[in-house]
């Protein structure tokens, strides 16, 4: 199987888990549910639960992948949802449809991203409870990269950067933070599952793998959002400038940004290669995003 044919193996894999795993939309109360499953179904690359998945592959262990890759696509989609509201960045616009704000309401839009995130760590709590030891990992994963010091922390830097003094390093924060996090937690959970969770050393490598591929991964948004269209993304583009954003590009020029995507990404394929194992679906995920177009 190529890595096209093993991402749409993948994804649909995803897709039909995310319909397992939470609440139906005709369950009461329907209009959250509803709310809840148009964010959450609405399409995207599923780059964080594909991640755990390959991760998980390196060295299989015959645990159930899935439960933990939807918990991870819950918290996911909360932050986007919350994203989108008016008070932050006022987008319209998210997967080529309308943000879940503007197709329902502001308040049923943050209470559908309130009941995601709360979702996924139930999931995890339940889904693992055979396993507690790997469950409350899983959880500990999870909620250290979606804390006040990790993805909140870094939307927050975001947020005041909008109105305070670029500088590299609350750049390198809102990058390590907002976005590098839950691709490090994607790569940890995965590895934990499989058969070598324990082992200190993958875990670690794991780490910097997400932390470098989730660096590069935003350079390359920042860079997209300045230079493609909004229908290839299917968001708004220029939002950035428009919303005085801090971005690499800003403050780096394009040419320097590209370069250091380049070797973020370097040094992530070095590490996959160091893990070894079934390591070429997570090798080829890792240079693929670097790659990619929207």
């Amino acid at each position: 199987m190529n890595f096209s044919e093993k991402m749409l193996e993948c994804s649909a894999r995803i897709e039909n888990a995310i319909l397992k795993w939470t609440p139906d939309e005709n369950e009461r109360p329907s209009e959250l549910h509803r709310a809840m499953r148009y964010s959450l179904c609405a399409g995207g690359k599923r780059i964080r639960p594909a991640l755990l998945i390959a991760a998980g592959e390196v060295f299989p262990s015959g645990a159930d992948l899935l439960p933990a890759g939807v918990a991870l696509e819950c918290l996911h989609t909360y932050t986007l949802i919350h994203d989108d509201l008016p008070c932050m960045d006022n987008s319209d616009l998210r997967r080529g449809r309308p943000s879940c704000h503007k197709q329902f309401s502001e308040d049923l839009a943050l209470l559908a991203g309130d009941a995601l995130l709360t979702h996924a760590f139930e999931l995890l709590s339940r889904a693992y409870a055979g396993t507690p030891e790997i469950a409350l990992s899983l959880v500990r994963d999870l909620a250290d990269a979606a804390g006040s010091r990790r993805l909140i922390g870094g939307q927050v830097e975001d947020t005041i950067g909008e109105r305070g003094e670029i500088t590299p390093e609350r750049l390198d924060f809102i990058h390590k933070n907002k976005t590098a996090a839950l691709l490090e937690a994607a790569l940890t959970m995965g590895f934990r599952l499989g058969a070598q969770g324990g082992n200190a050393q993958i875990l670690e490598k794991a780490k910097e793998i997400g932390y470098c591929t989730g660096i590069a991964f935003q350079i390359v948004d920042d860079i997209l959002d300045q230079t493609s269209d909004a229908e290839t993304m299917g968001k708004p583009v220029q939002a950035d400038k428009a919303n005085r954003k801090l971005t690499y590009p800003g403050l780096h020029g394009l040419e320097n940004s590209r370069k250091r995507a380049d070797e973020l990404t370097a040094r992530a394929l070095t590490l996959c290669e160091e893990i070894g194992g079934n390591n070429g679906f997570l090798t080829e995920l890792v240079r693929t995003l670097a790659t990619r177009k929207n």
